[in-house]
């Protein structure tokens, strides 16, 4: 049996492996999501696109997933958040991404990507840290 967390998993696979038609499969044809940090939504067949279109070079790797069965009603879907690093070049990117699976397929879905590196700490912080 295919639990949610695997169609997650299983979707970073078939991308990582560019395996473009196998990925869809794990999409709903309504899917949305939304990236927080540019405020973009993608819609349908246009999120796989958007994905298929990056430029390459990149390696994805899923980190850890956690499933919170049950969380809504059966037609609400299952809660799975997934931690995934994504490496291009010198540069390592990091998604915190919250998916709704549904019947075997992502729904919906948020996703917080973060540059490693990117920011500096604040100062106040320096006191805190090892």
């Amino acid at each position: 049996m295919t639990t949610p967390p695997d169609v997650v998993r299983g979707f970073f696979e078939r991308m990582q492996a560019r395996d473009w038609d196998g990925a869809a499969e794990l999409l709903s044809p309504t899917i949305h999501i939304e990236f927080t940090e540019t405020r973009e939504r993608f819609d349908g067949p246009n999120f796989l696109a958007m994905n298929r279109a990056y430029p390459e070079g990149w390696t994805i790797e899923v980190v850890e997933t956690v499933w919170n069965a049950g969380a809504g009603s059966v037609d609400d879907g299952d809660r799975v958040a997934a931690q995934v690093r994504v490496d291009q070049g010198d540069t390592v990117f990091w998604c915190a991404g919250f998916y709704r699976v549904l019947g075997g397929a992502i729904v919906s879905g948020i996703e917080h990507w973060v540059t490693e590196g990117s920011a500096e700490p604040p100062e106040w912080r320096a006191r805190f840290t090892s």
